[in-house]
Formats: C-alpha cells, sequence, structure tokens
C-alpha cells in the first residue's frame, strides 16, 4: 500500500551564523571501542533503570556485528550476536502497555524489527517478539507510543526511503509480541534518523541530502509533511542522520538533528529547534573533554532528561563518534557521553521520575520467554 508522496512545504528558516560558528561542548566520558574495526558503531538509546538510575543502560547497535549494551561508565555490559552480520537502529521505550502488560521494550533491526525486553536484576537483554523477527527491510528505526490510542507502534525505514508503520501487539496471548503493518510511504530519497514525540503526535525524519521533516505519527497521517529545516538553503548541509528528543515536562524541550557535514567531517555538528515553534536554538559540536575526545561525523544521537544517578542528574546526551581518537581511548569507534544540560536548556532541578511500571506485570497464566542461548562475547553486569 505505497503511498503517494504528497508534501506541504512552508517557508524555509534563514540560514543562521550560528550554524557556521556552533557552541562547542566537551564531551564528558566514552564507552568502550568496537570490537570491530571500520564503520561499526551507529545508534544510541537510553533505558532508565527503574529503581536505582545510575544502572541505567546506552544501548546501541554495532553495524558489523552486535547489539550491545553500556553501563554510564561506558562499560560494555552486553553483546548479543548471531550468525546475520548487519543489525541497524535502535530505541526504547519505557512503561509502555501492550496487549495489557506493562514493560520496557527495545526495539532494533536485525533481519527485521526484533523487539527486547531489559532484566532491571541483571539487566540483561532477552528477546521478546514472536519468531526470528518481525518481517520488514531497513535501517532506520524508531518508536512511537501513541497518546491517543495508547497504542505502541515501531516504524522502519530502508535505505532507500521507505517508511513502514507497524502496530505492535500480541495476538495471541503469549506474551511474544509481533507487529501488523499499518501505514506505509516513500519519504523520496535515502533517509535513516527519526524520532516520534509521544506527547505532540509529530514524527520527525531526516532525509539525508534534503531536510528535516515533521509527518504526523498516527498511522492514519498518511505521507502530508512539513519542512523544518533544510540542506543548503538553510541550516544543515549533507548529510542528515540521527534525530533526537529532548522531552521536558509541559511541552517543552528541544528536537536534534546531526549534520554530519560531509565536505568538512571534523567540523560536523549538531541543530537543536525548540519542541513547540521548530525555530532554531542553537548549532553545537561536542569537541574534546580532558578524559574523552570529541564527536566527528556523527550517525546516530539520543538524549533523555530523566535522573540518571550522580553523574548525569538532569540527563545525558550521546553521540556517535566516526574517529575515536586521544585522549581516551584510541582506535575502532565508539560513543560520546554529555551531560544533558550543556546542549539543552532545562530545569535545572532534578527531572522528575516519568510515569512508569515498578515492575513486570505479566498476563496469568504466563511465564517469561526463555532467554537466548548464551552468544559470542556476552557479558555480565559488573
Amino acid at each position: 500500500m505505497l503511498a503517494v508522496l504528497l508534501a506541504l512545504v512552508v517557508l524555509v528558516p534563514a540560514r543562521s551564523d550560528a550554524a557556521a560558528d556552533p557552541e562547542l561542548v566537551p564531551s564528558t566520558d566514552e564507552t568502550t571501542p568496537a570490537a570491530t574495526t571500520g564503520d561499526s558503531v551507529d545508534d544510541p538509546a537510553i533505558w532508565q533503570h527503574p529503581t536505582d538510575p545510575a544502572r541505567s543502560l546506552v544501548i546501541a547497535n554495532n553495524k558489523r556485528g552486535a547489539l550491545e549494551s553500556y553501563d554510564l561508565n561506558g562499560d560494555r555490559v552486553q553483546r548479543i550476536t548471531d550468525s546475520v552480520t548487519f543489525w541497524g537502529n535502535v530505541d526504547v521505550r519505557h512503561g509502555v502497555v501492550v496487549a495489557g502488560v506493562e514493560q520496557d521494550v527495545v526495539a532494533v533491526y536485525h533481519r527485521g524489527l526484533q523487539l527486547y525486553g531489559v532484566d532491571p536484576a541483571t539487566r540483561l537483554l532477552t528477546r521478546i517478539n514472536e519468531g526470528t523477527a518481525i518481517d520488514t527491510a531497513g535501517e532506520g528505526l524508531c518508536l512511537y507510543s501513541s497518546a491517543v490510542t495508547g497504542r505502541l507502534h515501531a516504524i522502519v525505514i530502508s535505505i532507500s526511503g521507505i517508511l513502514q508503520q507497524f502496530e505492535i501487539g500480541d495476538a495471541d496471548g503469549d506474551g511474544l509480541l509481533d507487529g501488523r503493518l499499518v501505514r506505509e510511504f516513500s519519504i523520496g530519497s535515502e533517509a535513516e534518523g527519526c524520532v516520534a514525540d509521544d506527547d505532540t503526535g509529530e514524527l520527525y525524519v531526516s532525509e539525508e541530502n534534503v531536510a528535516l521533516w515533521r509527518y504526523g505519527a498516527e498511522p492514519d497521517a498518511g505521507s502530508t509533511r512539513t519542512v523544518v529545516d533544510t540542506v543548503g538553503g538553510g541550516n544543515l548541509v549533507n548529510d542528515l542522520e540521527g534525530v533526537t528528543l529532548v522531552d521536558l515536562p509541559d511541552g517543552g524541550g528541544e528536537v536534534i538533528v546531526s549534520v554530519q557535514n560531509a565536505a568538512d567531517p571534523d567540523n560536523s555538528y549538531f541543530v537543536a529547534y525548540d519542541r513547540q515553534t521548530h525555530e532554531l536554538v542553537r548549532t553545537f559540536r561536542i569537541t574534546d573533554g580532558s578524559d574523552s575526545d570529541d564527536c566527528d561525523r556523527t550517525d546516530g544521537i539520543t538524549a533523555l532528561y530523566a535522573d540518571l544517578g550522580p553523574g548525569y542528574p538532569h540527563g545525558l546526551f550521546v553521540c556517535q563518534d566516526n574517529n575515536n581518537d586521544a585522549p581516551g581511548s584510541v582506535g575502532n569507534q565508539n560513543l560520546k557521553y554529555v551531560p544533558l544540560e550543556l546542549v539543552a536548556d532545562l530545569d535545572q532541578d532534578p527531572p522528575p521520575p516519568p510515569p512508569r511500571r515498578a515492575g513486570l506485570h505479566l498476563p496469568v497464566g504466563w511465564s517469561a520467554p526463555t532467554p537466548q542461548a548464551p552468544v559470542p562475547g556476552a557479558l555480565v553486569p559488573c
């Protein structure tokens, strides 16, 4: 059901001097380098521990062979592999209800759409979808929890720019999740990064050489879109990659996009827009800190406004680094950590805990799925 692309384009923001002169923000920490060389680490997401925020995780894909998780010191906690090498983008939703079960859901593109749960005691991920994967083709991925219907959706984007949206459910009531295709259309050209705003029902997609777009996130929203900013004529240049949301109370916050700046990748940067007006707020670069280096030619990014313990009491911004140099580790790609208040305008009081589960509530008569067999490189928490 490939829909015809109908674009509603508004006036493009004028290019700002801020795009040529971004704010410089040092990184604070970094993750263990990838186990593979070349273009490996890509897209991160943050899982907040339900009772001990300092034990939260950063979960990321290694495109060359794994789904990996890291603690807030950057140490690897788990590495999931199988016989298929490619792993695509990752996203997390906390405390969503699917078929009457309230749980945290981690989604990743691998052989299709795969869904994982996280055990708070061990912080290990276990796959919770039916079969091998929900059938789809893509790389880009984001989750959407609808405030209108209460239903969880996964949005998958192929490298050619085909967007598919799946409603996540449990049709047979066995506790393993499945997906039903509810929308499909063409973005127009190569795309990957996306983020959905659960409160406003908006979906942001980066069409790499064209624009940052705003769509409706509901499955009946069709393909109508509005431009947030454009490549070349606005504050953006080739290539656009990851998109994330700083979700503040009462509708405040920012939408942030990664600009690889292919013509000068050592000077890639990030652009933040007001969540409500979509006006430019700032541009910034993540530069060398005392213990970790900068983020260059960044693919994926993520942000979470939440108490993540004493190291990140106001939340965390994470960016992929294409060139992992000194200071800190040197070699294979990794992720850089930055306190969220250094890149976004926040209420400096500790953020309130989001509405979420105290524990996993399972249907009567259902027991948790058997964990996957041990895989090469799997690690237990420290």
